[in-house]
């Protein structure tokens, strides 16, 4: 990231109505242009696809791979990195913080569809991008995806391991916290159990609900890792502010991982009943 501005983060801590303050760096995503039909930020990431190797969410026959959470991660760490942080400073009790971050995502992220938000079919936001405007005005606006990739950012940001998860028609986020009891189920990924469900897209969902009717089909997963952000380069044309979603801060996650949740194929095991439905 080249410029840096200092933001003062105050965040209102779900249920405490604590407010908090850290010292933040971001730079605007402002640098966008189009590719086609398609909206590509400064890295070559295409922000209206998921689809394709430079789609948002890089879906190939070989897998998938979130391209948006490396912009939030190593050297791009900015906001939600900073939110994430204030959280693990604020709760040291490893599951309580989790349960916080989560409750955070879902209670300050208000689930809204790109066409709704947009006005276009798919438009993804990167980690800071939400967590900024969160900052700003007390919550944002967005969908699976958007909500999913802050929450992997700031469950890394805290000290744990954190997965994306990729089903037909929705993004979800998994962490590792094999020491939880609460959660209705556990998740194995990739033989390693301990992975608990974050599905922070409906304004009641418990933290660790799986939404059964989600698991009837292919299930896969990738796990958030630092890793280095590369440039994409496509023969782009400059998009000017007026033709793009105003995006307000810069910031998103390059896994290595691919699993297939073995639930559909033997990965859960029931805990306890149904929980709460999703929005």
């Amino acid at each position: 990231m080249n410029a840096r501005w200092l933001l003062v983060l105050i965040i209102a801590v779900s249920g405490a109505g604590a407010l908090a303050a850290s010292v933040a760096r971001a730079s605007p995503s402002d640098e966008f242009h189009r590719v086609g039909e398609d909206i590509h930020d400064q890295w070559g990431i295409a922000r209206t696809r998921a689809g394709g190797e430079d789609g948002f969410l890089g879906i190939t026959s070989a897998g998938f791979d979130p391209l948006l959470a490396p912009e939030s991660l190593g050297q791009n760490m900015d906001v939600a990195w900073d939110l994430g942080q204030e959280l693990a400073r604020k709760y040291p009790d490893r599951n309580q913080r989790a349960e916080r971050i989560f409750t955070f995502v879902r209670d300050h992220v208000v689930y809204t569809s790109d066409r709704d938000q947009f006005g276009t079919n798919e438009y993804a936001q990167n980690a800071d991008e939400v967590a900024a405007t969160i900052v700003k005005n007390r919550s944002a606006k967005g969908d699976c995806e958007d909500s999913s990739i802050l929450l992997a950012i700031m469950y890394k940001a805290a000290g744990y391991r954190s997965a994306v998860v990729l089903l037909p028609g929705h993004v979800a986020t998994v962490v590792h916290l094999p020491d939880y009891k609460k959660a209705p189920r556990k998740l194995t990924l990739g033989g390693e159990p301990g992975w608990v469900w974050a599905e922070a897209t409906g304004a009641t969902n418990p933290f660790g609900w799986v939404p059964e009717a989600l698991l009837d089909g292919p299930i896969t997963a990738r796990e958030v890792m630092d890793g280095e952000l590369r440039a994409r380069t496509s023969g782009a044309t400059e998009v000017t502010p007026e033709s793009v979603p105003p995006p307000s801060g810069s910031g998103g996650a390059a896994g290595t991982g691919l699993w297939t949740l073995l639930g559909v194929v033997g990965l859960l095991w029931v805990m306890a009943g149904r929980r709460g439905g999703m929005r």
